[in-house]
């Protein structure tokens, strides 16, 4: 018997191969305006009696998963109690079990004090894919993300030092043609302070359904970044991280324009100079087609 999922249903590029369980259906934000993943959903809390029995489901039928993915967008908002018990129960059911993970927003990262994350990684969560978008506290407003820069900075540096494998996403083109310089400075100067493990690079791409609500948030004119613009912004961004630790790097999203990926600072000249490249040969782009967020 397979699980019966309630779509959408959204996990990171990673995480394609996990066993996914949705502990939570859609997010309890839900007002990021360049975000549409969960617009059609109510923010639930699923019951330990669904979540145990579609557990229960999933290991008929892949007694051998090694990864799993807790869905939906906001898993972290359970209570650490419910996390654990879900956490412990996986782990007493999969026996080759690697790694669990789950996205969390930058509040959740501050929601739960450092004695509860310490407790949710023991009980076996070990990776958080948090989405920064922009270091920029002008920008995190326009764009209602509901948090600013030391925010962030203090969440996701509280996990790291609790365990946490901490992956980050930004998103190039985010403060248009008015704010791409200190989009990028100050999201650079974030990423360098926080130094995920992971990151990634996604390209803005607004959907249909939230197009307008995006411009009218943003509060004044918005100006989409070209190609060539938004090559920029990479170079730059890739340019002025200062990590205190290696940073695995990688901009494959679906939305971007060319994938391209390393480890950074180690990486530096080489992702540079095919950045150059692409500029000289804009044919190499992938078509504005097949871009999607």
């Amino acid at each position: 018997m397979d699980l019966s999922y309630d779509y959408p249903l959204y996990r990171p590029p990673s995480e394609a191969n996990s066993l996914i369980f949705q502990v939570t259906l859609g997010c309890s934000f839900n007002k990021c305006s360049f975000c549409n993943m969960y617009r059609t959903k109510q923010y639930v809390e699923r019951s330990w009696g669904e979540i145990k029995n579609e557990i229960d489901i999933a290991h008929e039928s892949q007694p051998d998963a090694s990864r799993i993915f807790l869905a939906d967008g906001d898993a972290l908002s359970l209570s650490t109690s419910r996390l654990i018990q879900i956490l412990e129960y996986l782990q007493g059911k999969f026996s080759k079990l690697e790694r669990i993970s789950c996205y969390a927003m930058p509040r959740n990262l501050i929601q739960k004090d450092p004695s509860e994350l310490s407790q949710l990684r023991r009980a076996g969560l070990g990776m958080l894919y948090v989405g920064i978008e922009t270091g920029n506290d002008l920008l995190l407003k326009r764009v209602t993300k509901g948090a600013t820069s030391r925010g962030i900075i203090q969440g996701c540096i509280r996990v790291k030092e609790c365990g946490f494998t901490l992956s980050c996403m930004v998103i190039l083109g985010l403060g248009g043609k008015k704010y791409t310089q200190d989009h990028i400075k100050d999201t650079a100067r974030v990423l360098s302070d926080i130094s995920p493990h992971y990151l990634g690079a996604l390209t803005l791409t607004l959907e249909e359904g939230i197009y307008a609500e995006f411009m009218t948030k943003f509060g004044e004119k918005f100006e989409h970044l070209d190609d060539f613009e938004i090559l920029d912004e990479l170079q730059r961004l890739v340019e002025f991280l200062q990590p205190n630790s290696p940073i695995v790097f990688r901009a494959n999203h679906a939305s971007n324009i060319y994938s391209v990926g390393g480890t950074l600072p180690e990486d530096k000249g080489r992702l540079t100079s095919l950045i150059m490249e692409l500029r000289r040969h804009p044919e190499m782009l992938k078509p504005k087609v097949l871009r999607r967020f």
